[in-house]
């Protein structure tokens, strides 16, 4: 009997990555036409070459041509307050899980 439960959870299971993890693929992928519209404020700093931020003072990174999962990762942090820098928390505060998947393909796919 407990082969049999577990057969049947590794079936479960398997239907349900089967229908969630194609999901999840297509919302990492992101729409980058919708990302360029979503990343405009992103590009008052981010789209200067050789920026330099004025508090805290560093350069700020290019992001075209960065891999979109850093990107998303990046936005989420900043979300959470896991990463510090006021101005990037505060455009990330209201960011959904959408907007971070759009405005990565966008500079994923920009040079």
């Amino acid at each position: 009997m407990k082969a049999t439960t577990r057969l049947s959870r590794a079936a479960a299971l398997t239907a349900v990555l089967s229908v969630a993890l194609p999901a999840s693929a297509a919302l990492a992928a992101g729409d980058a036409e919708q990302g360029r519209i979503k990343a405009e404020t992103c590009l008052g700093c981010h789209g200067i070459p050789n920026y330099t931020n004025a508090h805290p003072t560093y350069k700020v990174p290019k992001l075209g041509g960065q891999h979109a999962d850093y990107i998303v990762a990046a936005l989420k942090a900043y979300k959470a307050g896991q990463r510090n820098h006021d101005t990037m928390r505060a455009n990330a505060a209201t960011l959904s899980d959408e907007d971070m998947a759009d405005i990565a393909a966008y500079f994923a796919n920009a040079k």
